[in-house]
Formats: structure tokens, sequence, C-alpha cells
């Protein structure tokens, strides 16, 4: 059986090694036994910690609370506490640590000594410090987003992956009455007064921008009307994104609506205003040319003055094909462009475009070129003569427009796929300026003019490619374009050799 002394040692030997800071305090404070572990935490050695009091040892701030709980404890009043507080390291520096404190006292009540345990919370501390901000940091950061999210006047709706509606701001809450007056059921998809940009045409469930972002589609600028009545209805501008999460999953979508009613009214009345002063131009127009056309005929005129003719002729002439680029415009966005379809040879189309190009090619100093099926079948298709020979005759001007004197443009012709379920291939290739990368995507965009043609003075409208875009999507073709710049550009329409 162990003695009393054994059982001392015991004790000293298990407060000496205990990976918990250990000390025994006297009534006076003073340190009279310390552990290894509450030396190392506090940067002392064994016999210059019990040469201190835990007053010296305490931070100054937390000193006179800490005398408090050590004051009752001795007095009886309380036999234990614990509290956080600081203590100053030997090199100065701050360590906070977590304090519990027990009395031991003899036989007879009297308090002989007090055991302390302390446990070292810096990093702990430190660590909820840093999470405590970054919480604040989100805190803000969700409160901007949130004031940014309810005040801007675009509309934000976020829609879940099954399609029902999640989230929506204050500007999209206050157009929903306008497409849905009896109210949404806050799904993708739902039928109400949508209308296709024409203002006629209702959309079907499948064109609702919500239905296409729940389907995953991403797009941009989807514009459309809302609203029964004509007269008070809005048109909107619609984007859609997708929201996924780490692992690329699909959360969700989100859409931004952007009302552009006056842009689209503002729109639809200068398209008005063009058809129409392009309507009343017309006429006296043609009758000018025409009396021009008589005068320029006339051989008792002396030559000067026949020279003079003919320049205003020329400008009456050019004049009058940009009144024609304007009724088009017009026609088109009126659904009104007609097309008068034949069984053509487009072999027969591509010779004459090209001659007739030919006198202006040469003037500008371009070599114009074909590259055609060697004497083989004619490369027949159903098409509008008029208006492919209009499509053809624009992709020339603008490749000799373009073009650098000594260099030159090919137009070649093949077919693809098999029999009249194949489609035709028109490509006009130039060696010209080229067109900017930025600039590419906008070439087809009415009244677009690149930054070379604005630099260099080039004269056009920047209606051509736009109509010759209308014309092949009419035919139920495509149009599209490669370039790069300072080599030249490579304009591809394809058509359907039949009409369907």
């Amino acid at each position: 059986m162990e003695g009393p002394s054994d059982s001392a040692e015991l004790w000293r030997l298990t407060l000496q090694n205990s990976p918990i800071g250990m000390a025994l305090v006297g009534l006076d404070g003073r340190v009279l036994m310390a552990n290894r572990a509450l030396a190392d935490m506090l940067g002392y050695a064994d016999d210059e910690l019990c040469a201190r009091g835990f007053q010296e040892l305490t931070h100054p701030d937390d000193l006179e609370g800490d005398l408090e709980l050590f004051s009752r404890a001795r007095s009886g009043e309380i036999d234990t506490y614990r509290v956080r507080k600081r203590y100053r390291h030997a090199r100065g520096h701050t360590v906070w640590c977590d304090l519990s404190v027990a009395a031991v006292r003899g036989p007879d009540g009297e308090t002989l000594h007090f055991i302390s345990q302390i446990i070292d919370v810096t990093e702990q501390r430190e660590a909820a410090a840093r999470l405590e901000a970054a919480h604040a940091a989100l805190e803000r950061e969700h409160h901007t987003l949130e004031a940014i999210f309810e005040t801007v006047n675009v509309g934000l709706l976020l829609i879940g992956p099954d399609g029902r509606y999640e989230r929506s701001n204050r500007r999209h809450r206050e157009t929903m009455s306008l497409p849905f007056p009896d109210g949404h059921a806050g799904t993708a998809g739902q039928l109400g007064h949508v209308y296709f940009p024409d203002g006629r045409t209702l959309m079907g469930k499948e064109d609702m921008p919500s239905y296409r972002a729940v389907q995953g589609e991403e797009f941009d600028d989807y514009t459309y009307w809302v609203g029964n009545d004509p007269l008070s209805r809005a048109a909107f501008s619609t984007s859609a994104r997708q929201v996924r999460g780490p692992a690329g999953e699909r959360l969700g979508s989100v859409l931004a609506y952007q009302e552009i009613t006056d842009l689209m009214r503002a729109m639809k009345v200068k398209d008005e205003f063009v058809s129409s002063v392009s309507h009343e131009l017309r006429t006296p127009l043609t009758s000018v040319l025409g009396y021009l056309e008589i005068l320029c005929d006339n051989d008792d005129l002396p030559e000067e003055v026949l020279d003079q003719l003919r320049v205003v002729q020329r400008n009456a002439v050019r004049l009058r094909s940009l009144l024609s680029d304007l009724l088009h415009v017009g026609q088109t966005d009126e659904g009104s462009l007609e097309l008068q379809r034949v069984d053509l040879d487009l072999v027969a189309l591509v010779h004459d475009a090209v001659e007739a190009a030919r006198a202006f090619a040469d003037a500008s100093g371009v070599t114009v070129v074909t590259d055609l099926p060697p004497d083989g079948p004619a490369l027949h298709a159903v098409v509008d003569e008029l208006r492919i020979r209009q499509v053809l005759d624009n992709l020339l001007s603008n490749a000799v427009k373009y073009a650098a004197p000594g260099s030159s443009a090919t137009v070649s012709l093949r077919a693809t796929g098999d029999g009249s379920d194949g489609e035709l291939e028109l490509a006009v290739a130039d060696t010209g300026r080229g067109i900017a990368p930025d600039e590419v995507d906008h070439v087809f965009t009415r009244f677009f003019r690149g930054g070379e043609a604005l630099g260099q003075h080039i004269p056009g409208t920047g209606l051509g490619l736009d109509i010759v875009a209308s014309i092949v999507a009419g035919h139920g073709g495509t149009v599209t374009v490669e370039s790069e710049l300072g080599k030249g550009s490579t304009f591809r329409v394809r058509l359907p050799r039949d009409a369907g």
C-alpha cells in the first residue's frame, strides 16, 4: 500500500506532466507550483513562474474581475469559478486562456490554496474573431446585394430547376400584371398576353423566355411585347443565364428583364417614317430619271452640258438604289417581303452579275473571277431571281468597295447534298481589308458601319448586308462571314434548292 509521501509524489508527477497548464496558487495569489505546460504557455522557466503572483501575470484589463472572483473563493462564498481571461507572455504579447479555479480546503473548512487549470485558447479566439469578421462581411455583402436586387430598374427572376419561381425583385413583380392580369401560378411557361415583336402573334409555351431558360437555354436580347391593350402594352428585352453548383450541376436559371417600350415605339415610328418618305420620293425620282434619260440621248446638247447631266443621272440612280434599300427594309419589318419563286439557273445568274460588276471593279483596280462547275449541268434552285440577284450584287459591291487596288474578288458556286434535297452554296471572297474581330458579329446589323469604312470615308448606308440576310432568311437559307483583318473576307450563302 502506498504511503502519504508516495501519494504526494504521484500527485506532483501528475501535475507536472499534465498536457494542460496547471498551478497551485496561494491565498496571496503567489504561484506555489506550476507545471511545464503552463511555463511553456507563458514563456517562463518554472522558478521564474513561481516567483510571481497571478496578479503580475494577468492582463491589466482583466485583473479587476479576476481579483473579485479570487476574493469570493478565498472567503468561502464560492468553491469554484471559471473565466476567460488574458495573460501577459514573457515576451510581451497576450495569451488568451480559459481559467478554471477550485479551492482546496482543510478538514476544518479553511481554504489552504487553490488549484488552477489553464487552457490556451488564443488560436481558437483568433479563429472565432476571423469567423465573426467574415460573417460580418457576408452580412454587409448580403445587405448590399439585397439593396441592389430590390432597387435596380431591371426585373430579376430566379427559377429553380423544377421550373418554379423562387425569387423575384420589386421591378419584376410590378410588371407581372400586364402579361398576367389574372395572376401567375409561379411556374415557368405559363401562357399570358405575351406577343412576338410583331405585336400580333401570341407566344406559345416553348417560346416563353422562362420556359426556354428552364430547358437550359442561355440567351440575350430576347424581345417581345406584353399586355392585351396595344395602347398600354410594354416591350421587354430579356436575358437568361444558368446557375450551376461547384460540380457543374444546374441549380436553376436567372432572368433579367429590361423594359424597352420607348425604344421599340421609337424604332417603329422611325421605320414608318423611312418607309413613308421612301414611297413619297420614289415617284418624283422616277420622273426625274426618265427626263434625264431623254436629255442624255439628245445629241443637240453641247458635250459639256451632257457631261453635267450624266453626273446628275449617276447620282439620281444612286438615290434610287438607296430608296429601294429603304423600301426593302420597310417591307421586311412589316412582314410583307414577297418572293416570286422560279426555277432558276444560278450559274447563269452569277455570270450576269459578275459581268455587270466588272466595269465598277475595273475602275477600282480589282479583278473579279469566278469558280463555277466546269461545263457541267446547270445548278438550279427555286428562288426569287430579282432578290437573289440583289444578294449577289450587294456582296460583289462590298467585295470591290472594300478591296485595295490590285486585289481580287472570287465568286464561287457549288452544290451540296443530293438532288433537290440538297443546298447550293454561293460564296463571295475578297482579298481586301478584312473585318476587325470585334465587328464580325455586327456586320449583318442594320445601319452598322465598321471603323475601317468610317475611317476611309467609304460611302454606304449599312443596309446592304442587312438586306442580304433578310432575303436569304426569306428563302430559308443562311449567310455567314469569315474574315481576317488585312487579309480579306468570305461571305457564304446557303440556299435550299427546293422551295419546300
